[in-house]
Formats: structure tokens, sequence, C-alpha cells
């Protein structure tokens, strides 16, 4: 199939009056610059996202009244768990069809799926013991995005070792169980769906275990993610347990490299940020949430200059789009160096184009998946902005991305096709009311759960 662009962004920047084919699999066979005549479009690649905890998106907007005098990320997790309690595998289903479909019509074609609600909320397992891994699996097939699940390894409530607190139960594997669940999954993998391995936290993996599970899942192509250095109260508790800052730790006792996602990173020492960038691991940057929950600001500035590599999330959903993510990425940035443009640089102008780009390039190597770049022989995600909008009037290709990211609150997604097919059309999903439906009832009944 033929494809015509006005504007084409490639990983050389925007190219005029393109032409892209993509062939019965789904994939980009050939792109051709200046091959057309009368194209209309704005076409950019889709954008990864790589970190989401589904259940969550159902709770956005509950956490937002003071619980506590100082309110902070441990006082929300408490809120978080009372919610996930009452969710089970059809409720899993309609809540991450939902932010499947949000997702899509924001530009998001792939979603690295961070799971760990494993089992019912007492901690008793499934008969299907994948039950709620296989509803998101379904999420992603009726909605078509691309999904990377990575189910959680899950065991323990701290460094010290201390068991799982009675809401943390259905979180928890031993280390056969998990690795035959994973394995479980692996048998699923397609083109749109691939499987990956997260280590929840340091605090919540033993050494011992983390060990064993990266020798019996040896594979290159695995992707490995973990939430790490989110909290100062997780540094310091590290530090007290094993003698080491979190990424310190990390880095010193596993072989960290391309196939590592670092969730957060945001508390890091000069020679972190050096060390992580120089393993080829991407840092998981989600800076809606982390804004949301009070975690801090990574430092961005000194991880570019190390030439790190990076990806972002929408984690807890407070938000559902890339625009906002690389905004708040960048305007965090400003906020604490009070100066502009803090992720440009000499080499790279835009700071805009730099932010997409290295998220492309970033969620891309996270997921796992041939993905972020209209390409020979990549998956065919492309999302088209509506070019006739009054936001981008005036405008040419060389502040495109800058004034779609830093102007303005309207979704100028038009399309977005998943390995060619077209999933969203005028700014909708093709099943968006059907699913919202069954989203609609199924808060209904978590609310009179409550």
């Amino acid at each position: 199939m033929r494809h015509e662009a006005a504007q084409l962004w490639t990983p050389d920047g925007f190219v005029a009056d393109a032409v892209f084919e993509v062939d019965e699999r789904g994939c980009c066979i050939r792109v051709d610059a200046r091959a057309s005549r009368g194209a209309a479009g704005i076409v950019l690649p889709g954008m990864p996202n790589l970190h989401s905890h589904a259940f969550q998106r159902a709770m956005a907007g509950l956490a937002e009244r003071r619980m506590h005098p100082h309110d902070s990320f441990w006082s929300w997790r408490e809120t978080m768990y009372g919610f996930a309690a009452r969710i089970g595998p059809d409720d899993l289903h309609a809540i991450a069809a939902q932010l499947y479909v949000e997702m899509l019509e924001a530009g998001y074609t792939q979603v690295c799926e961070f799971h760990y609600l494993h089992h019912r909320p007492d901690g008793a397992r499934y008969e299907d013991p994948a039950a709620m891994s296989l509803a998101l699996v379904e999420a992603a097939r009726e909605t078509g995005i691309g999904l990377t699940l990575l189910p959680v390894l899950y065991m323990t409530g701290g460094f010290d070792g201390r068991a799982l607190s009675p809401r943390q139960a259905r979180f928890r594997h031993d280390v056969d169980g998990y690795l035959r669940l994973v394995e479980r999954l692996r048998a699923l993998e397609s083109p749109r769906l691939r499987v990956g391995v997260a280590l929840h936290s340091l605090r919540a993996v033993p050494a011992d275990a983390l060990a064993a599970v990266l020798a019996a899942l040896d594979d290159a192509s695995l992707p490995i993610h973990i939430h790490i250095a989110e909290q100062v109260a997780e540094v310091e508790d590290c530090l007290a347990a094993r003698g080491a800052r979190p990424v310190e730790w990390l880095l010193d006792h596993a072989a960290v490299d391309e196939r590592w996602c670092l969730v957060h990173a945001t508390h890091l020492t000069g020679d972190e940020v050096r060390r992580l960038a120089r393993s080829g691991a991407v840092a998981g940057l989600c800076p809606t949430t982390e804004a949301n929950l009070g975690d801090g600001v990574f430092p961005l500035r000194d991880f570019l200059e190390a030439g790190g590599r990076l990806g972002i999330g929408s984690d807890s959903h407070v938000s559902v789009s890339p625009v906002e993510e690389l905004r708040w990425l960048e305007y965090g940035q400003r906020l604490v160096t009070r100066s502009r443009n803090v992720a440009a640089d000499e080499a790279a102008p835009s700071t805009g184009e730099r932010l997409f780009a290295a998220a492309l390039a970033g969620g891309a190597q996270a997921s796992g998946a041939p993905i972020g770049a209209l390409r020979d022989g990549a998956r065919a995600d492309a999302v088209v902005l509506d070019e006739a909008a009054p936001l981008l009037a005036g405008r040419d290709a060389r502040c495109l991305i800058d004034t779609w990211l830093f102007a303005g609150n309207a979704n100028l997604v038009r399309e977005t096709r998943v390995a060619g097919e077209r999933l969203v059309e005028g700014g909708r999903h093709r099943a968006r009311d059907s699913i919202a439906a069954r989203y609609r009832r199924c808060m209904a009944r978590l609310v009179e759960a409550d």
C-alpha cells in the first residue's frame, strides 16, 4: 500500500513530498523523498509509551484531596492499593481498552505495560494464573495498539526482606512461578505483542532473586524494565541496607545494557548519570506522573550531555498525551534551571525535535519492537497531524514539532495507524463508542463496590 505525505518525519528530520510503501506484514518496504506531488498531511512515526500501569487510569483524579498532613507518593500508594483491590480480569480488560483507545487517539502506537496485578485481591490464584495478563493482551488486540507486556516480579515489602502486606498479596510470585508466567506469555508473541521482564524495584526483588531471573532469561532480545531511584526514601533505604544508591548498586551487580529500561531514575549523582549513559540503557521518564506524585526532577541536561538515551511513559495516566510528557520534561528543567530550551544544544537547536527524536528512539529500544521510525523494515506505525489546524498556520517544517509540543492544548492527531492499519480517523478510534460504553459500566460496578 502506498502512502504520501506533504511532510514526513525521518531520522534525519522532515522530508517534503515523501512516499512510503507498506507490505502485507505491516512493515515499511520503501521510503522515497520528493516522490510525490500535491500530497497532504504531516506524517510522524507513532510514539512508544514505555511505562504504563493500565488500571491506574481508572483512578486518575481520585487521589487529589489531602488525606495526610504530609501527602506524598507513599500516602498516594495506599489509595492506589485500595483501588487495585476491586479490579478483576474483566475490569482490567475494560479499563485497559479504554486507555489504549485514548493512547492511540493521542499518537501513542506501542505501550509497555508494567503489570503486577497478577492474582485475586487476597493473593489466591485465578483458575488461569495468567488471567490478568491475558486481559491486557486482549485489550491490546481489540484496540490494535502494539503491546510490550512486562509481567512484574514482586516478592518483598522492603530492602529488609519483610513480607508483603495484605494489600500487596496479589502482586507476589516466587521465582519459579514468575518464570512459568513469562514462558507462558512469550509463547503468545506476535508482530504486535512482545513480552519482556519487569523487576518491580530493588526493594521488592531480593538480590538473589534478581540474579536468578536474569540468569534464567539470558536473551539478548528480551526487554528488562525496573522502577528505580524514584523516591528519596528509596535511595536512603538502599544506602542503609546495601551500602550503595539504587542505580549505583544495580550497575555494580547486573550487566545493565541496551536491553534495560530504568524507569524514573530521578535521583542520581553525577557519577550515576555518566555510568547510566555509558551503559546504553534507556531512562524511562514519566514527567506528568512524577510531577503528580511529587517525585522530583530528572537531571536531563547532564544526561543528554553524557549521551544518555531516554523515552517517555504516561505511568499512572493522569495525562495520556505524548505532547504533555515532552512539554513537561522540558518545562520541569526550565523551572529548576531558570533558563529556556534546556534540551537543545548547538547540534540540535530545536528543543521539540531533539526531545521527540530521543523519545522515539529510546521508546523503541525499551519496547523491543521494530518501531520508532518510518524506514525500510520497521513496522509502519504512523500518526497524521491535522495540517489545517489554526495552530499550525504559517509554520514551516523547521518549527512544526516545536509548535505541536509547546503551543496550545488541542489534540492535533487526525489519524493513527499501527502496522499500516488505520485505527484512528478524524481523531476518533474506530471502536471508541463501544469501548467507552463498556468502560462506563465497569466504573459503575467499581464505584458500587467502594
